[in-house]
């Protein structure tokens, strides 16, 4: 396996730069594993697939305004995007420009594009590669007033509400990025699946760098997954549990909920039962992987090259999975955050 078997060539008019309204009217494909057929359908049109006494896991992480303008103290600017909030006022971030930017200086955060806000001032601890920095706040509690939320590099001039990029039910403050396949939820389509007998578990997983780039080592196993805050209640996990001794379905709403349950299911690497979770995780689905608790996936179409593409490959087949995203470019499926989604049971 290689990460060259995971890449496409995507047409850059299939990149969603705007969501589609309503939400739940994008396109989704579903693909049934056992058969290796492929559906065409309205994403509202998932109730159809889904059972009485299916749990249906959704991630209630909200994007975090990790967007920051500051100015060197030299007067330059640079741009801060926060990744993850190590201890009170201590983040790990990406700086750019990373090369002009030096350990032990000291760098003043205004608004983006808001003037007359209120300002903090951050200092660089430690240099990492790729342009990634250990950075401490003098004052972190107007960082919501601050920055903007950030949108992936490749939406340009989205001028919309930004509440767009959250899910409906999304609280617990950590994303740097939207846990995308929940972005297609209303509050009626939710509704008519309690109606149907359907059972919501909210767990929390918050998206952090990995959404951004791509694997750059040939060998998957080789690149160093950043790990992720999550957490499973009790509550929560008594709930998947008992779903299960039942005989009915877990289906994980995006790639986060399915790290965070694997993750729970296998806490000292090795196969248990699922247990209440809270702490990073760090494991990497790749092809090969025995899913312990997903039985299904609802999740958006990826970038090449990327952890997720290698995760939904490591659910439904590689081969089901090029099979799928070929006929999506060919039917000209909208692709990526914005895009539209696939269901795979």
């Amino acid at each position: 396996m290689r990460t060259s078997d995971f890449d496409y060539q995507l047409p850059a008019g299939l990149i969603a730069q705007t969501p589609v309204e309503p939400r739940d009217h994008s396109r989704l494909m579903v693909l049934h594993r056992s058969s290796s057929s492929i559906e065409h359908r309205q994403f509202f049109e998932i109730v159809d697939y889904l059972k009485p006494g299916d749990v249906l896991v959704l991630n209630d992480s909200r994007v975090i305004p990790a967007r920051l303008r500051g100015q060197r103290q030299s007067g330059g600017m640079v741009e801060i995007l926060l990744l993850r909030r190590l201890e009170a006022g201590l983040w790990e971030a990406l700086v750019k420009p990373s090369n002009r930017v030096g350990v032990g200086e000291k760098v003043e955060v205004i608004g983006m594009n808001k003037p007359g806000t209120s300002s903090t001032s951050v200092q660089i601890l430690e240099r990492g590669e790729q342009g990634l920095r250990t950075i401490r706040f003098t004052d972190e509690a107007i960082l919501e007033e601050l920055g903007e939320i950030p949108l992936p590099p490749y939406i340009h001039n989205y001028s919309g509400d930004p509440e767009r990029y959250q899910t409906i039910y999304a609280r617990a403050k950590g994303s740097v990025a939207a846990p995308t396949a929940g972005l297609h939820f209303t509050p009626n389509l939710l509704q008519h699946l309690r109606e149907k007998g359907v059972e919501l578990a909210f767990v929390t997983l918050h998206v952090g760098l990995d959404s951004f780039r791509p694997v750059r080592e040939e060998e998957p196993q080789q690149h160093p997954i950043h790990r992720e805050y999550g957490e499973l209640t009790e509550e929560a996990a008594g709930k998947l549990i008992l779903a299960k001794a039942r005989g009915h379905r877990i289906i994980c709403v995006g790639t986060t909920t399915v790290r965070l349950l694997e993750q729970a299911a296998m806490p000292n690497g090795e196969a248990e039962a699922l247990q209440p979770f809270q702490g990073w995780a760090t494991l990497f689905i790749l092809p090969g992987h025995r899913f312990r608790i997903v039985d299904g996936l609802i999740t958006n179409f990826h970038l090449p090259r990327s952890t997720l593409l290698m995760l939904v490959s490591a659910f439904a087949g590689k081969e089901l999975i090029d099979s799928a995203y070929q006929e999506a470019m060919r039917l000209r499926y909208r692709f990526y955050s914005f895009g539209d989604a696939m269901l795979i049971i």
